[in-house]
């Protein structure tokens, strides 16, 4: 019986006819309902930038008494009650190829990092002035290869869109922002900031729901003054995803019967690939750090060895019979400077390369694996723990009104037992969600999944790094080399190549 037609019926025939259902037996574990043909294949949800009106129907009527409910005490612990779709205008999709709609069941993503990938690139830097007349901020430029745009936006921007994404998708992974430093921002933490909300807002562009929400296309799009508040009124406009999706209500028959053990084995498995994804960023950060200290110490060497060759100190008289000799090595010396600030400016390259393709990758997949992290714990503080105190409470409730009643006026059995319906309500609605989250969970872990072979990318980026780093210094450090011929200088002017330690007999036996 659906929900519209328990709607029409009295309290007690409402339970008779779930009581019915029930004695049914529950559905195969594993198997999918048959979706209606007015409703979309997919178990994503249809975003809408206007009001979404929902009315869950509870199978339970008001005037219910609470007789009626000790005769079905099974209701709401084993059967799932059916409630309307919530009713939502749809929103036309800019760009239909983008959201790749599978066949069966809607809990299956079928997308590829290459396609999560070209969803959006957006970049993040800079602008050349702090703006504002008393207390100076830093304003950055946001360019969206999608919506084809650059908008400027500030941190607090980002703060808001941040807060406004979290509340209209609470079951999603949501990545953190970078902390905000009022006082003693310094050129490194202001980069530092600025790769991070780089990070941030690539994994919002490319998050499949996120995509195609009003709130990402206002944020990369509008160009007015007043941004936050327009994300405050597209957020308030419209539900949390819950509300707006057409499965929410139906998210459990599409979970597998063992989805709690699975999300045990894959909170397990994400932790343990965060912390080694951790220690791989540390060493490739250490190894970038080295390449650019590398080129620090080449040019500085470069500038001391040009230093040398320019000393115009006037040599003694007993050294006069090496006048020419000395005269001859400064002019060596200091033409080698330029060899020494080439070879550090392929260092930095080589440093700054690894930056860029390395370590804010690695950072960029520790950002989703921590806002992973943030969902687990979300799922539940949440929804798990709302959920074990609404049924305490509930049992309270029915114990006062198992009590006697001879001294109660009319009014207050009345209002006990309107409690007792709204608490039902509040558990069914906690059910249904808790549900949701979970069939949220699952989407979301097959995401994380999706990012995995982005590890390929990480270390082909590290390996053709160092290949044409090394490629480029040993071309340098090879046209280096015949110039030093002039700073060995045998007897009577013959000049003497370097030997290596093993030619000249130094090197121990």
């Amino acid at each position: 019986m659906t929900g519209r037609a328990m709607d029409r019926l009295p309290g007690a025939a409402v339970l008779a006819a779930v009581a019915a259902e029930t004695e049914a037996g529950p559905r195969a574990a594993g198997t999918v309902p048959a979706l209606d043909s007015r409703e979309l294949p997919f178990g994503d949800c249809v975003w809408s930038s206007h009001s979404c009106v929902c009315s869950f129907s509870v199978a339970v009527s008001k005037s219910t008494r609470p007789s009626e409910l000790e005769r079905c005490p099974q209701v709401f612990c084993s059967v799932t009650l059916y409630s309307p779709m919530p009713q939502v205008i749809e929103q036309g999709d800019p760009d239909p190829s983008r959201m790749q709609r599978p066949q069966g069941n809607p809990l299956l993503l079928s997308c590829t990092l290459q396609e999560l990938l070209a969803r959006d690139t957006v970049q993040v830097e800079l602008t050349p002035e702090k703006k504002g007349l008393f207390l100076k901020h830093v304003e950055y430029e946001v360019s969206s290869q999608r919506f084809r745009c650059s908008v400027y936006r500030r941190y607090n921007d980002f703060v808001v869109f941040h807060d406004t994404l979290l509340h209209r998708f609470p079951y999603r992974m949501v990545p953190a922002l970078p902390p905000k430093r009022v006082l003693g921002a310094d050129r490194e933490f202001i980069e530092g900031r600025r790769r991070a909300l780089k990070r941030f807002i690539n994994l919002v562009a490319r998050h499949p729901p996120f995509s195609e929400d009003v709130l990402l296309r206002l944020f990369l799009s509008f160009s007015g003054s007043d941004v936050q508040n327009k994300l405050k009124e597209a957020a308030q406009g419209v539900g949390d995803e819950f509300l707006s999706c057409k499965l929410a209500t139906r998210a459990k028959d599409f979970l597998p019967a063992d989805i709690q053990s699975q999300f045990s084995v894959s909170r397990e498995l994400i932790r343990n690939v965060y912390h080694s994804f951790y220690k791989l960023r540390d060493r490739a950060e250490r190894i970038a750090t080295r390449a650019i200290d590398n080129a620090a110490d080449l040019l500085m060497f470069g500038k001391e060895l040009s230093a040398l060759g320019s000393d115009t100190t006037p040599l003694p008289s007993w050294a006069a019979v090496h006048l020419s000799t000395w005269g001859s090595l400064k002019q060596a010396l200091k033409g080698l400077s330029v060899e020494f600030a080439l070879l550090a400016d392929k260092a930095a390259q080589q440093g700054k390369q690894e930056e860029d393709n390395v370590v804010e990758k690695l950072n960029l997949f520790l950002d989703l694996l921590q806002s992973y992290k943030d969902l687990c714990e979300r799922h539940e503080k949440g929804a798990l723990h709302k959920h074990q105190r609404a049924p305490h409470k509930y049992g309270l409730m029915k114990r006062q009104a198992a009590s006697p009643t001879h001294s109660r006026e009319p009014e207050s059995v009345e209002q006990l037992e309107s409690r007792i319906v709204e608490q039902e309500n509040v558990i069914h609605s906690m059910e249904l969600r808790n549900y949701f989250s979970l069939y949220c969970l699952h989407q979301e872990t097959q995401l994380v999944h999706t990012y995995l072979p982005l590890t390929s990318h990480i270390l082909g980026a590290f390996v053709n790094s160092h290949i044409q780093g090394h490629k480029e210094m040993s071309k340098v450090w090879n046209d280096l080399k015949p110039k030093l011929s002039c700073l060995f200088a045998g007897p009577h002017g013959v000049l003497t190549p370097p030997q290596s330690p093993q030619e000249d007999g130094l090197c121990p036996r």
